[in-house]
């Protein structure tokens, strides 16, 4: 086995023994050289294992006396509540909140908890540049002619040399080039559905679905969700004679980050492959995994090709780049029909460019840092959460993704509390804001992927004050 996989392998099994109690908060783990001789490795080796471990806040080093298992490994929250939807009035979605909520976006003296992108900090600019001066020495036409209506063949053979490893027998005709993930979402819509037709989606979701769904005459159906493991699978059978299209994300949803299992996922494609009901599966968020292993997509169990894949870069590499793709199943030919309705084609130089970084081995490699990074910031988070707010509040665990869904008491107005935050220049998402109905008023989402700083954490502990203050 290869040390930098064997590294992480080690550093997994003592994470797994931290995470499930087997060492406890303040205890003493084996020395770098007992874990080497019962691995056998090298001294290297468990040295990184163990830089691993505290890259994520699990042990720490204490000079003379070895590695101990921190305080931020055994912090313990309740889980969100899972809401009952049959007795909410569906309400008109708050427009004026999205506007209040985005419309500082671009002021850097805000510290944007709310916003659903990493920081650009964050993100390999450097390294990209140097992909979009590599392309443009070597692009034919400069890239201002049309690319076919399916995209650029070099992107669509990358994504699925990329993609073959993740899902399975996917070759370039099965890649489709879309503007990002949510034009992705649109037009796997527009080739499914009909104005009037029902769409079942998670709740809480993402406002930019809801709103989508809402904008094309269709109806969105919200399903609970476990904060653990995702969609209630039961609610969702349920009412599937009603519906005629699903839009989930199953691993790390925004905003609670939950992870569907693998059989919750066979059991979900089994039940729409029996009902002949297409599934948009957006799978955005799929990278951004704190394990060992990136999880399956519903599509990896998709035999009647009734999963469409949705992905792009947007959430992890370069969200101004716009570059996704579908993965389309048996709708292929009505998506490239609707892609040609809309937009004709995909701009080439950014899919090169991203073709070009995938093949270099760059994405990878940035995935692993920027993986590590915000898992860490999720830990820093929750440590600043379990200092500053009220001890009721309550937190999702992610264990993807990097955002964290916040309940507080039910007397608390996330909206109320946004207006006091911005005035002190903190901005968060309220959680009104991913619902149709009159819920998720004492939540809030919280975006981790920033550059961690002093600043952040004395923004958050003014933020836990603003809570406190409204108690």
């Amino acid at each position: 086995m290869k040390k930098e996989i064997l590294y992480l392998k080690i550093a997994g099994i003592i994470e797994k023994q931290i995470l499930n109690g087997t060492l406890r908060l303040g205890e003493k783990i084996p020395s770098i050289r007992t874990v080497q001789k019962v691995y056998n490795v090298s001294i290297n080796t468990v040295r990184q294992a163990f830089l691993e471990l505290e890259s994520k806040s699990l042990i720490e080093s204490v000079p003379k006396s070895g590695y101990f298992v921190s305080k931020a490994s055994q912090r313990k929250f309740s889980l969100p509540s899972v809401i009952i939807l049959d007795s909410l009035q569906k309400e008109k979605h708050p427009e004026d909140l999205f506007h209040k909520t985005f419309a500082s976006s671009e002021n850097t003296d805000i510290t944007h908890f709310s916003l659903g992108l990493p920081e650009k900090t964050l993100l390999p600019i450097a390294k990209l540049n140097k992909s979009v001066a590599a392309v443009m020495r070597s692009l034919a036409n400069g890239g201002v002619t049309y690319e076919s209506v399916q995209g650029n063949l070099n992107f669509r053979r990358t994504v699925a040399r990329w993609a073959f490893m993740l899902e399975g027998k996917i070759t370039e005709d099965d890649v489709i080039a879309t503007s990002g993930a949510m034009n992705g979402m649109f037009t796997c819509l527009m080739a499914v559905t009909k104005p009037g037709d029902k769409i079942a989606v998670e709740s809480p979701a993402y406002f930019g679905i809801l709103k989508m769904i809402s904008a094309m005459g269709l109806e969105a159906v919200e399903i609970p969700s476990d904060p653990v493991t995702g969609l209630d699978l039961d609610a969702l059978k349920k009412v599937l004679p009603t519906i005629s299209a699903c839009c989930f994300v199953v691993n790390f949803n925004n905003p609670m980050g939950t992870l569907m299992p693998d059989d919750n996922k066979k059991e979900l494609v089994r039940m729409l492959t029996e009902r002949d009901i297409p599934l948009i599966e957006n799978d955005i968020f799929r990278n951004v995994y704190y394990g060992l292993e990136r999880p399956k997509p519903c599509k990896a169990f998709d035999e009647a090709g009734i999963v469409m894949l949705v992905n792009s870069v947007s959430k992890t590499l370069a969200p101004g780049y716009r570059v996704g793709w579908i993965i389309p199943g048996k709708y292929k030919d009505k998506i490239i029909q609707q892609k040609l309705i809309q937009t004709i084609s995909t701009p080439a130089l950014y899919q090169e460019t991203i073709s070009h970084f995938l093949e270099n081995g760059r994405y990878d490699h940035h995935l692993h840092t920027f993986r590590k990074t915000v898992h860490s910031n999720c830990l820093k988070l929750l440590q600043g959460i379990e200092d500053y707010f009220p001890d009721n509040t309550k937190v999702s665990q992610p264990a993807g993704g990097f955002m964290l869904w916040v309940e507080l008491d039910k007397k608390i107005d996330t909206v109320q509390l946004f207006d006091i935050a911005i005035r002190q220049n903190i901005s968060f998402a309220p959680g009104r804001m991913f619902t149709q109905y009159n819920q998720y008023n004492n939540c809030m989402r919280l975006n981790f992927a920033m550059n961690w700083n002093e600043k952040i954490n004395a923004d958050l502990k003014t933020l836990g004050q603003i809570v406190k203050d409204a108690y």
